[in-house]
């Protein structure tokens, strides 16, 4: 059975409103030039880390890369900001949400257009900070390490396809 088989809310073409974009999932690693926006599904032993924001959404750490930032230093910065996190070994590609943007103009100036790409990674960390909380960024209230079963359901809140994203991480990235 494939991955789209066993996965269909992932890889079913959608778009998503808040950001006017269509976008379909891969596991193929997109071309550096297009990632705009690194999210990482953070092991603590078994237990997957949540992010709780300020709409009581519970997210996977990540967020828009900033201009000349590589991948990884995107990684590093992100999960300090919304997790309080570091990671403890390497960071390995889940797959990406292709998109196309259906606006006029790019989110940030500096960023592809209309095409760009949102990278899924995994990784294993350590919690050992409250989350930064910079200006202008999702502002997260709460963290959490919890069992896989838990953050299956917490992760729904982000959207249906995130549960299908954390339990790829778990075959992918803990087989």
């Amino acid at each position: 059975m494939s991955l789209a088989d066993r996965y269909p809310l992932l890889h079913t073409p959608t778009h998503w409103a808040w950001g006017d974009l269509d976008v379909r999932f891969a596991t193929e690693a997109p071309p550096d030039e297009l990632v705009t926006n690194v999210h990482v599904v953070c092991f603590v032993g078994d237990d997957i880390v949540l992010c709780r924001d300020d709409r009581d959404v519970w997210l996977l750490p990540g967020g828009t890369r900033e201009q000349h930032e590589s991948i990884e230093e995107c990684v590093r910065r992100e999960l300090r900001e919304e997790a309080g996190a570091y990671p403890t070994g390497p960071v390995r590609w889940l797959g990406a949400h292709y998109a196309t943007s259906n606006r006029a103009a790019p989110y940030r100036d500096w960023q592809p257009h209309p095409h760009k790409a949102w990278l899924w990674c995994a990784a294993d960390v350590v919690l050992d900070s409250a989350p930064t909380n910079p200006d202008g960024a999702e502002q997260i209230r709460e963290v959490r390490a919890v069992p896989l079963a838990a953050a299956l359901e917490l992760a729904r809140t982000d959207g249906d396809y995130v549960a299908e994203l954390i339990a790829l991480a778990v075959e992918l990235h803990r087989p």
